[in-house]
């Protein structure tokens, strides 16, 4: 009874790619290392629930839902995927995961809580340690 033919996506239905790429799932796939392309810091990468999109998010850090904004807040399936919670409300006591495009230092800053100023600021002087050694550095002499 209906036109099982069309397959073109219902506006109800968004694009994969361009939701990921709204919700910052763009990082590339294995076997890319999970590293940040902006600032080179080793990210944990998760599949998303787009198929093929992958999200990079800041090791270590789970933080209560309630206190990440709307769109912000990541938490991990039961099945190893990360899935963005987008505007639903947390439970009492939820804790999630933050992409690490929001305190990536050297993206844009994007709205965020005041803990993820810190975040950014400490994200920032490791990637000085990487890349930005005192001219007269040298290996330690092993011999």
């Amino acid at each position: 009874m209906g036109d099982t033919e069309n397959t073109a996506d219902r506006p109800d239905r968004p694009n994969n790619a361009l939701q990921a790429a709204l919700e910052g799932a763009t990082a590339q796939s294995p076997p890319a290392p999970p590293d940040c392309p902006h600032c080179a810091l080793p990210q944990d990468r998760y599949p998303t629930l787009y198929d093929g999109h992958w999200v990079l998010l800041e090791p270590r850090i789970f933080v209560p839902a309630h206190t990440v904004p709307p769109r912000r807040r990541w938490v991990l399936t039961p099945d190893g995927n990360a899935m963005n919670l987008w505007d639903a409300e947390p439970l009492p006591g939820t804790q999630c995961r933050i992409a690490h495009r929001m305190v990536c230092p050297y993206l844009e800053p994007e709205d965020r809580p005041l803990w993820a100023t810190a975040l950014r600021k400490e994200n920032e002087r490791k990637s000085q340690r990487l890349f930005n050694l005192p001219e007269d550095w040298n290996l330690p002499d092993t011999g």
